[in-house]
């Protein structure tokens, strides 16, 4: 039976805040998050799937990305690795290479924040750079949760997979 992840996320209309604790090691979740596995776990048929990953993991390194939408229709986004410190955190710049409806092509920072607990790992994201635009933030807030969701959904079917 797969289990529920616990999903929190929020936002001042400036940072978003999300966090969820998943079935699965610092180093595996790290991994995840750093490469191609990337496309195997982010998004869903009826939203968006992550495609044409590709990241040159060191601190000044570029990560490029395309978001292929439901539609068919391909949204390059991309950015710099800023600070990498496996597997406990990660903290990289992003923008679209696209005029995103209610970010634009904005430059923003997310820093990941991977925390070894009882049951796996607590993932903690901190998004900042939405000042005047709370209504991103609060669009990649939800975003945010729907992220988390599918990748402890990830690692909650290797389990079952593995059993």
């Amino acid at each position: 039976m797969m289990r529920v992840p616990s999903v929190q996320s929020m936002t001042n209309g400036e940072t978003i805040m999300a966090s969820a604790e998943i079935e699965a090691s610092a180093e595996r979740i790290f991994r995840a998050l750093v490469s191609r596995e990337v496309e195997q776990w982010w998004g869903s048929a009826g939203t968006y799937r992550m495609v044409d990953w590709s990241a040159d993991l060191r601190v000044g390194g570029r990560w490029t990305v395309v978001v292929r939408r439901s539609d068919g229709s391909d949204l390059p986004a991309g950015g710099e690795f800023l600070e990498i410190e496996a597997p406990r955190r990660i903290v990289q710049t992003r923008a679209y290479a696209w005029d995103h409806p209610t970010l634009g092509r904005r430059q923003t920072t997310v820093a990941w924040l991977l925390q070894p607990v009882a049951a796996g790992t607590r993932l903690t994201i901190c998004h900042g750079g939405f000042a005047g635009l709370a209504e991103a933030a609060a669009e990649h807030a939800d975003g945010w949760a729907r992220v988390l969701t599918w990748l402890a959904g990830y690692f909650d079917s290797q389990g079952r997979a593995a059993a």
